[in-house]
């Protein structure tokens, strides 16, 4: 009985995965098998590859197609668990490949176990000796989670996986794509790994680190994106040629976090943190290097602001090329005029999006070292105009005087907008869950139509003398 409910699930699966619909289910059992190989295959790598090997277990004419397949992905979060189940599984489909077929994708998340990653490490290194892999992805999670790691359990992770590098080079050599968490590596571990992974293409780290305020060097001649979340670094050094994509997220120190060395081609740059300290950055000196950046991304988490505005005259030899700009959680009580410091020194943006909300989820505790203060800005040009910034988008709007100001300055100064985008404050429910004694500051977005059409009429009362009118969106 169980194993026909699984059949019949799977047969539900590929249907679902073909666009067949129902009629699959009035087929005979067996018509399936019957299909041409490419149609099966086609329909397969669209259901994901266990459920692919587990469908083709059920038929006969069906059991070599797994070996067939283009993509192996898996990524199941239940079998993941069972590491030697998932090594059997790889070694069953990828030695019984044929070097003729293309491989265009292979993509595994397993669990940090010596054994059974050293199996997978040697299929995989198999593989690629007799077929070309486009892309190769290894996920790796430890059988702890991350909140519950202690010290000696991350260098002893950090460990497992240096030996399983050491004993599987060849399939880290053919690494694209590497997700890490939770290792605490020794000294010469990272440039050692790295050196290995030759065709790294993507680098991601959560929870990982050389030791408390280490540094850390990341030099790579394929790089495109790099990811650090958490971690006990003092310092990321970046010396990547083809480095495209920077995302940095919570770091402990309050010396300079980032330094990009050379990094030519780096267009999107992620930063978030708290800014619990009194430490500020300059966007000057944090982009000396660089030019390239288009797309820049900064999260506040709702506490001190912790860049500086600066002098257009020294912005813009960075900011050049800037085109979308999105400041995310910006504390309620911080006046947000500042931020129009960016726009004088990128000419070129055209899509500026703001957040602005008080998130007290897991900063209760910081409230006594966090001074959230408003942020001194001077307007370096009093007649200042954009030309090219044609949408705003602002969360957390209510009706009162520093927005509306906000937005009559912005549309003032960018006289070629097209389009603002208002929307309530986002609601983040652990927060009342966690909090129930603080009271929140009521919400004044207009509701009813008549309120938004009064508070439109007011805001485009600074686009009369525009060249078109603005559109003026209240989302819900």
């Amino acid at each position: 009985m169980k194993f026909n409910r699984g059949r019949r699930r799977h047969r539900r699966d590929l249907q679902k995965a073909a666009g067949i619909g129902d009629g699959l289910s009035k087929l005979p059992n067996d018509c399936l098998g019957e299909l041409p190989n490419d149609v099966l295959l086609n329909i397969l790598e669209r259901v994901g590859t266990l459920d692919a090997v587990r469908t083709c277990i059920l038929s006969k004419q069906m059991r070599k197609l797994p070996a067939m397949l283009s993509q192996i992905v898996i990524v199941d979060h239940d079998l993941v668990r069972m590491n030697s189940v998932l090594a059997e599984v790889i070694d069953k489909i990828l030695s019984t490949r044929s070097p003729l077929i293309t491989f265009s994708k292979l993509k595994v998340r397993f669990v940090l176990t010596p054994n059974d990653c050293r199996s997978i490490g040697k299929s995989v290194s198999l593989a690629m000796a007799t077929q070309i892999l486009d892309n190769a992805e290894f996920e790796i999670v430890t059988p702890k989670n991350s909140f519950y790691c202690t010290h000696a359990d991350l260098v002893n992770f950090g460990k497992q996986f240096s030996m399983f590098v050491a004993d599987c080079q060849d399939a880290f050599a053919g690494l694209t794509r590497l997700q890490l968490q939770n290792l605490r590596f020794g000294e010469s571990d990272i440039p050692i790994i790295l050196s290995t992974c030759k065709r790294l293409e993507s680098l991601s780290f959560f929870e990982c680190d050389a030791g408390i305020r280490s540094v850390l060097h990341v030099e790579h001649a394929r790089l495109v994106e790099i990811d650090i979340t958490y971690g006990e670094f003092k310092t990321v050094e970046l010396d990547c040629p083809k480095l495209q994509q920077m995302t940095y997220d919570n770091w402990p120190c309050d010396e300079n976090p980032l330094v990009l060395g050379f990094v030519p081609q780096l267009s999107k740059l992620s930063l978030a943190n708290e800014g619990l300290s009194d430490k500020t950055f300059m966007i000057s000196q944090l982009l000396a290097n660089v030019s390239a950046v288009s797309d820049l991304y900064l999260d506040f988490r709702s506490e001190k602001i912790w860049i500086r505005p600066e002098c257009p005259r020294v912005l813009a030899p960075v900011l050049g090329q800037l085109r979308f700009v999105n400041l995310d959680s910006l504390p309620e009580e911080c006046d947000i005029v500042w931020t129009m410091f960016l726009l004088e020194a990128a000419p070129s943006v055209e899509d500026l999006c703001i957040s602005v909300r008080d998130h007290k989820c897991g900063i209760e505790s910081h409230k006594s070292r966090s001074k959230k203060t408003d942020v001194k800005w001077e307007q370096s040009r009093p007649n200042f105009k954009h030309k090219n910034l044609g949408k705003l988008t602002i969360y957390g709007f209510q009706s009162d005087s520093y927005f509306m100001g906000y937005i009559r300055h912005v549309m003032e100064a960018a006289v070629n907008i097209k389009e603002v985008s208002l929307h309530d404050r986002k609601v983040c429910k652990p927060c009342a869950d966690m909090f129930p004694h603080i009271e929140v500051r009521p919400s004044t977005y207009p509701q009813s139509c008549e309120e938004k059409a009064l508070l439109r009429n007011k805001i485009t009362e600074a686009s009369v003398m525009m060249a078109s009118p603005v559109v003026i969106h209240f989302r819900t």
